[in-house]
């Protein structure tokens, strides 16, 4: 993640970093008024207030949300859920560096990847690997890790030869696990690529991944569905144009991923596509939820 991804991910729709609770409710699936309850009722989300009174929420209670659903779709009633959240977190589940086993996994590699010690890279990346599924190394590691590296170069910390000695080193992991995947599935088929302007497809790979996964298919013909990504804000004619261009003509859902896709839902919606947000369990679900409403002619 570049210092310009780090930047148009931190940024919400009013270039505060917090997003309305209508740009909420698209991105999680949870109603304002249900969100309105889990705060009042429950306490499970605190969002910030513009001097307007209105509620503004950031990145960090978004993904709480979709944390909290999660665990609803598994069963729990809402008021286990803050008591299940609190747990998880004495156990170390969200990876925050100095806690848990996820803290010392992104430590070691962040050390490793200021010196530019692939050795050790490899040596942590395989040892987490050992002890945990893939989806989960995925969640709870890398994607941490490639915001780190975009706050450390943001602040200064960093420098680009640290972002591509990782970008290059994660590329060719993910390349190696899409070109190894078993060639069975039978689930959607999905046209996937990054937005116009955007350099770095390790997002789109995770995404491609995730959703193989889950018995989806990546091709170039005859979709289901096409799945964009972007980390690197596009232009306001690509949004506006370009994108509704596409939607109107693809005759199929077109869906936005990535921090774009958060800070630009009001556009991405205008212009015809869904946004999936960036948490990956989340937009897996959600593509599912809108091909099965949205089904298209599959001639693309």
């Amino acid at each position: 993640m570049s210092k310009i991804q780090q930047s148009t991910q931190s940024r919400g729709e009013n270039g505060t970093g917090l997003f309305p609770i209508s740009t909420v409710s698209k991105l999680t699936g949870v109603n304002s008024i249900t969100l309105r309850a889990w705060e009042r009722r429950y306490g499970l989300v605190n969002p910030e207030r513009a001097d307007s009174g209105h509620r503004l929420y950031t990145q960090d209670d978004i993904d709480l949300i979709n944390r909290v659903v999660g665990l609803l779709e598994k069963g729990m009633r809402i008021g286990q859920v803050k008591d299940e959240l609190v747990s998880k977190e004495g156990q170390g589940a969200t990876p925050l560096p100095g806690q848990g086993p996820w803290g010392d996994f992104q430590g070691r590699m962040t050390a490793a990847i200021i010196r530019f010690d692939e050795d050790s890279l490899e040596l942590t990346y395989n040892e987490a690997l050992s002890l945990y599924s893939v989806n989960e190394v995925t969640r709870k590691l890398l994607t941490p890790l490639l915001a780190l590296m975009g706050e450390r170069w943001a602040s200064g910390l960093g420098s680009i030869a640290e972002e591509h000695f990782f970008g290059l080193y994660l590329r060719n992991k993910l390349g190696a696990r899409f070109h190894h995947r078993h060639r069975n599935n039978t689930g959607p088929r999905l046209m996937v690529a990054c937005l116009p302007g955007e350099l770095h497809e390790i997002g789109l790979l995770l995404f491609a991944l995730a959703a193989h996964e889950r018995g989806g298919r990546v091709r170039q013909a005859r979709c289901d569905a096409i799945v964009l990504s972007g980390s690197v804000e596009p232009s306001a004619e690509v949004l506006a144009a370009d994108l509704g261009r596409l939607t109107g003509e693809a005759d199929l859902p077109v869906l936005v991923g990535g921090p774009v896709s958060v800070c630009r839902c009001d556009a991405i919606l205008a212009a015809g596509a869904d946004p999936l947000g960036i948490d990956l369990d989340r937009a897996i679900k959600r593509l599912g939820e809108i091909i099965e409403r949205k089904p298209g002619p599959r001639g693309i």
